[in-house]
Order: C-alpha cells, then sequence, then structure tokens
C-alpha cells in the first residue's frame, strides 16, 4: 500500500542518503557494464552461438567441457596431411611442414590463451554477478521493504496525530 502510495504522488517518501544513493547507481552501472563485457568477451573467444551454448549447458550441468580442436591447429593438421602426400622431401612439402607446425603451434597458444582468459578473466566477473550482485539485490530489497514500513509507521503516526488533535478541538 505504501510503495503504491507512493508511486502514485499520495504519500511521502523518505529518501536515502545522497552517498549511498551515488554507491546504488554505481553498482548499477558496475553490474551493467560487467554483464556486457563477460557477454562481448565469451563471444570473442568463441564466435561459434551454438558452441557457446554447448559450453553453458555442460557448465550448468557440472560437467567438463569437451576439448575443442581450435581452427589453427585443424589447419596445421591439413597441412601436414598435404605435406606428406605431395612428399616431404619436395619444395612445397617442406614449406607446408614448416607452416603447419607454426599453425600447430600457433593453435595451441591460442587453446591457452582461451582457457587461461576464461580462468582468470571471465570467472571473476561471473562470481561478482552470480554472489556479489545477488547479496546486493537482496540486501537492496531488504532495505526497501524496511524503507517502506518506516514510511507506512509514519503515515499511521501522522494520521493518529491528525485524528487526536481533531478530537482534542472538539472537545
Amino acid at each position: 500500500l505504501q510503495f503504491t502510495e507512493e508511486k502514485l504522488g499520495q504519500a511521502e517518501k523518505t529518501e536515502l542518503d545522497a552517498h549511498f544513493e551515488n554507491l546504488l547507481a554505481r553498482a548499477d552501472c558496475t553490474k551493467n557494464w560487467t554483464e556486457k563485457i563477460l557477454r562481448q568477451t565469451e563471444v570473442l573467444l568463441q564466435p561459434n552461438p551454438s558452441a557457446r551454448v554447448e559450453e553453458f549447458l555442460y557448465e550448468k550441468l557440472d560437467r567438463k567441457v569437451p576439448s575443442r580442436v581450435t581452427n589453427g591447429e585443424l589447419l596445421a593438421q591439413y597441412m601436414t596431411e598435404a605435406a606428406n602426400d605431395f612428399g616431404p622431401g619436395t619444395p612445397y612439402g617442406k614449406t607446408l611442414i614448416k607452416v603447419g607446425e607454426t599453425q600447430r603451434l600457433l593453435g595451441a597458444a591460442e587453446r591457452d590463451f582461451i582457457h587461461s582468459a576464461s580462468i582468470n578473466f571471465l570467472t571473476p566477473l561471473r562470481n561478482f554477478l552470480e554472489g556479489d550482485w545477488r547479496t546486493i539485490c537482496k540486501e537492496r530489497r531488504i532495505l526497501q521493504n524496511r524503507r517502506l514500513d518506516l514510511d507506512a509507521c509514519k503515515a499511521r503516526l501522522k494520521k493518529a496525530k491528525a485524528a487526536e488533535a481533531k478530537a482534542a478541538v472538539t472537545v
């Protein structure tokens, strides 16, 4: 009732401390930017949406995500197989072997980067959103309910004083 009357402009609302309001606004801003950064980093690390959904499901089911071959590693495999078909002694075969080995190293470095970024960057962001942010929301709801209770009590007290004053005038 208090909340509805406040929204309709029929009841007074106790204002929170300006510093606290600023902290709440900063917390909302932090949450919004954290979500955007998290989502975009996931897109950068795994551009394939279906693979991201698969990884998400594995994560929610607490199962290990199967290891995928990176595009660099796949290209390296093709180059090595082609080099063997052309013959490792031919100039084209030698070049394919060298480039294939470099691509394999690049693919392995990419895999390590994705794994490291996931653990060291995405995990803390998720921990904030799933832990700290939920706590902030819970405490914010509790504070809002207490403030509404306080304002409702103030309104009842004001009505009681007005009724008391009216009764004193009529007597």
